[in-house]
């Protein structure tokens, strides 16, 4: 059987995830989100969160034993090379994950969640790319209000990742959250009759 793996990805909260919701409940397709592998990839006691206990010290862990996200985050948003050595740690596992996800998934039709799909070279595992896209206005504003971010803290991490305006040129479908939900679900009803979905 050959699969149609649809690689949705796009800006940090352009709406990646309303976009996956709503595949999963009106076209019941399966989810795979890199996001839940990338947490998965520092549980408590694995051997990616030991080494990042190892490498920045103890401070870096929660007294719970769980990593503190807010302070990993502050230091690879601030240093690059943190990040890149962080990334080499996680994204072998999480695309370890999705093979084998595709392998065992019984449906023709998959939708693949990964932020960082050009970031960390895993095009190669979708058939199809899928962006969320708006304009640059609308996601520092998203940003800003959901994680209760200042200006410069949202544009750090807007600026960390791949530009969008790069990511829609190598799109196959590009879905446009500028305005309303209204608007972007109707999107994909539209990209989802042009194509046939088992």
């Amino acid at each position: 059987m050959t699969k149609r793996i649809i690689g949705l990805t796009g800006g940090i909260a352009t709406g990646k995830t309303t976009v996956a919701n709503y595949l999963a409940s009106a076209y019941h397709l399966p989810i795979f989100d890199a996001d839940i592998y990338a947490r998965d990839a520092v549980a408590v006691g694995s051997p990616i969160l030991t080494a990042i206990a190892q490498h920045y010290g103890e401070q870096i862990l929660l007294p719970d034993g769980n990593l503190n996200r807010q302070k990993l985050g502050e230091i690879i948003f601030n240093h690059p090379s943190q990040k890149q050595w962080i990334e080499n740690l996680i994204h072998p596992y999480v695309k370890q994950c999705f093979l084998q996800a595709i392998a065992e998934a019984t449906t023709k039709t998959l939708i693949l969640v990964i932020p960082l799909l050009f970031e960390a070279q895993m095009t190669n595992l979708v058939t199809e790319i899928w962006v969320v896209s708006c304009t640059p206005e609308k996601q520092l504003q998203r940003l800003i209000q959901r994680n209760h971010l200042s200006y410069e803290q949202a544009q750090a991490r807007i600026n960390s990742q791949f530009p969008l305006a790069e990511k829609v040129a190598c799109a196959d479908v590009v879905l446009d959250n500028s305005s309303t939900l209204d608007i972007l679900l109707n999107q994909i009803d539209t990209v989802l009759k042009r194509t046939t979905l088992e």
